[in-house]
């Protein structure tokens, strides 16, 4: 029963995680640099490892029922990802995107990680698939098999980050040309622009869950 419960959080996890994103971009672009892998990485696990073990306690009835946090999040996200899509836009309008593995100083360390938390946490549709769907899912579960579940849908996100962190110098041959970052930047570029319209366009729905 624990097991078959792990394998249901898992999946359901990994469902959600793997998806398309802003937050899973990023950390391509930084393990194909591999500048701060680790940081980044593992900023990424422990905020979904947080995000789901409240979500399984709970806590994720609160998004449904002050649905104003979303909306401050969905503005605040919005705003976000416009100012990170245009400097994508323009490193991949002035090229140079692609810095040296290991390069820039302690505060570029910084950016990074702030960068990683708002792509973390100022993404509103994290709240509804961490805390709502996979809180909503848990409830099939009682006691230990709970938690089981819990873990499950923790160990996704783990081995996700990790494989998409690390395992993204598979990609380094491609981008040995300049021309192949410009492409990454664009595309990065098109994609944050496009995922703000859709949330400044498309209200939330917490009864997604």
């Amino acid at each position: 029963m624990l097991l078959a419960a792990a394998s249901a959080g898992f999946a359901a996890g990994a469902g959600l995680i793997i998806a398309i994103g802003a937050q899973n971009a990023f950390v391509l672009r930084q393990g194909l640099q591999r500048r701060y892998v680790g940081r980044v990485v593992l900023t990424c696990m422990l905020g979904d490892i947080l995000l789901i073990a409240c979500g399984v306690a709970g806590i994720g009835a609160l998004v449904v029922r002050w649905p104003f946090l979303l909306e401050a999040l969905r503005y605040g996200g919005a705003a976000f990802l416009a100012a990170y899509g245009l400097m994508a836009a323009g490193r991949a309008w002035r090229g140079g995107g692609a810095l040296a593995p290991g390069a820039g100083g302690g505060s570029d360390g910084r950016r990074v990680w702030l960068a990683c938390l708002a792509f973390t946490f100022l993404n509103p549709h994290v709240y509804l698939d961490t805390m709502v769907l996979l809180g909503s899912l848990s409830t099939r579960y009682a006691g230990q098999a709970r938690v089981a579940f819990a873990i499950g849908a923790c160990l996704a996100s783990v081995a996700w980050f990790s494989s998409l962190g690390y395992g993204a110098r598979l990609l380094l041959p491609i981008f040995r040309d300049p021309r192949a970052w410009r492409v990454l930047d664009a595309l990065m570029a098109v994609f944050m622009l496009g995922l703000c319209l859709l949330l400044l366009l498309k209200p939330l729905a917490p009864a997604h869950g």
